[in-house]
């Protein structure tokens, strides 16, 4: 079903709602779908397409294009190591570009289809607000929440600055996926998971990639031998990966863009590149929203901070925020945001609801390798002085790990309550790099969450073979009956 209104509306109609959502990105369209559940009259704002960044410029149509580029690196493997003789004779771009349409497509029509059936009216218009309980939409008049208004219109990529994005030559990770073509070789700025994404679809797509990021390791957030075993997996396809490196200058031509990369040592390399790809963060959406006029105000950072995180409120009662205008310790994550969602919809409503534990959110980057992970990494558990027994399992030690022949390796921390050390304290966390992990992390999520010891998971064994066994390897050994490790 196509967005609509469902009622004609004028510019001096006022209008009256339980709950008021401004975005419809994951977050807002979960606040709406939830509340309206519950039996709230419930207006959704939005000037772009329900989905947002995610549906329609980030998670799906990257996620279909990595998808692809997984099959173009299984022919390679195929007949490389198998010995099946496939080749890929050419990638139709437009075919791929159609497919990838296709599926956005249909889970926008899905959305939008979930929303009319829930009851929720979608009003087509930039929002902004006029007081604590007021929102004014532009073409559609003035709007009151009789019990909040949620605030989700969610970030844009954070630019650099004197380097403008062009759409061609110079793109953020909102638009990589739309510019003109196949480049044959790529800088990638940045190496969190975006950054890291786009490398590894690139040169899965027969691009030459030059992956920078400024801190010593990828994904810095993540657990060191994470980042490490992904360095590894990411030369060993032959992109170019400069950690502790900085942009120093870039030149712009008919053909694409020279860079200078700053190395750790001082030294100034020159990167030739027919795109370059900037992906340094990602920054709130705040601006013409009207805070002031609700009594709100930003950080430093631009973040709306709220004032109780149990309920996402912030300082103006009835005013909630989800998604990503809330600063650490959300994690910009689109099923954080749906979480975020389910609680403010359900704050509203009255009703009891558990606060978002964000410790338990998965993390997980789509690049080959993969890696996921959930809860403290090591150094995290140290820093806050937890006594910690850590585990490690390459999954090549395995059946099934040697059969996939990509390396990788399960982490495993945990406490260390025992008088000598051993690990009969909750689990803490759990990071996994390699083939698939991201269909993997959910067992880990539950055994984070629940506060399992060692002890409880070495209990159940999972199936041989399989990649999961690692995981089960990894907690006999630290519950003291180890298998196959020494």
């Amino acid at each position: 079903m196509s967005e609509r209104v469902s009622e004609r509306l004028t510019g001096t109609d006022t209008h009256a709602a339980d709950v008021i959502v401004i975005g419809g990105g994951t977050g807002g369209y979960s606040t709406a779908l939830r509340a309206a559940s519950l039996g709230l009259r419930v207006v959704l704002a939005e000037r772009d397409l329900v989905g947002g960044t995610c549906l329609h410029r980030g998670c799906i149509p990257s996620k279909a294009m990595l998808h692809a580029a997984e099959l173009v690196d299984g022919i390679a493997e195929a007949r490389e190591r198998w010995g099946v003789k496939a080749t890929v004779d050419s990638l139709d771009w437009s075919a791929l570009v159609a497919t990838r349409d296709d599926i956005v497509a249909r889970n926008h029509q899905g959305v939008a289809g979930h929303l009319a059936h829930a009851g929720v009216r979608v009003v087509r218009g930039t929002a902004r607000l006029t007081g604590p309980r007021t929102v004014r939409i532009s073409g559609a008049g003035e709007f009151t929440a009789g019990r909040g208004i949620v605030l989700a219109t969610g970030s844009r990529p954070r630019l650099l600055p004197g380097l403008a994005p062009d759409g061609r030559r110079v793109v953020t990770s909102d638009d990589a996926l739309f510019a003109p073509g196949l480049p044959a070789s790529v800088l990638v700025l940045g190496g969190g998971a975006i950054g890291v994404e786009y490398a590894s679809l690139h040169r899965s797509m027969g691009a030459e990639v030059t992956l920078v990021e400024a801190a010593d390791r990828l994904l810095p957030l993540e657990d060191t031998e994470v980042g490490r075993h992904l360095v590894r997996g990411l030369k060993k396809r032959g992109i170019t990966v400069r950690t502790g490196s900085t942009l120093v200058s870039t030149q712009l031509s008919a053909d694409g863009v020279r860079a200078t990369v700053r190395t750790p040592k001082g030294e100034d390399v020159v990167v030739a590149a027919e795109r370059l790809l900037v992906a340094v963060g990602r920054t709130p959406v705040t601006d013409g929203l009207g805070l002031e006029a609700a009594g709100l105000s930003t950080d430093a950072r631009g973040y709306v901070v709220p004032a109780d995180w149990s309920r996402l409120e912030t300082a103006v009662p009835g005013i909630h925020v989800v998604g990503d205008l809330l600063p650490p310790p959300s994690l910009g994550l689109a099923h954080a945001s749906f979480a975020e969602g389910l609680l403010v919809a359900e704050t509203l409503a009255g009703i009891p609801s558990p606060p978002v534990d964000y410790a338990t959110v998965p993390r997980v980057t789509y690049s080959s390798p993969q890696t996921a992970s959930v809860g403290l990494t090591e150094a995290e558990a140290r820093a806050r002085g937890l006594p910690v027994k850590v585990n490690t399992m390459p999954l090549t030690a395995i059946a099934k790990g040697m059969v996939h022949g990509k390396g990788g390796m399960v982490k495993v921390v945990a406490a260390a309550d025992g008088a000598g050390g051993e690990a009969t304290g909750v689990v803490l966390g759990v990071h996994l790099v390699g083939p698939q992990v991201s269909e993997m992390i959910g067992q880990s999520q539950l055994i984070v969450g629940w506060d399992a010891e060692p002890s409880d998971v070495a209990r159940y064994v999972p199936a041989h073979p399989t990649l999961s066994e690692a995981v089960g390897e990894t907690f006999l050994t630290l519950a003291g009956r180890p298998l196959h490790q020494h």
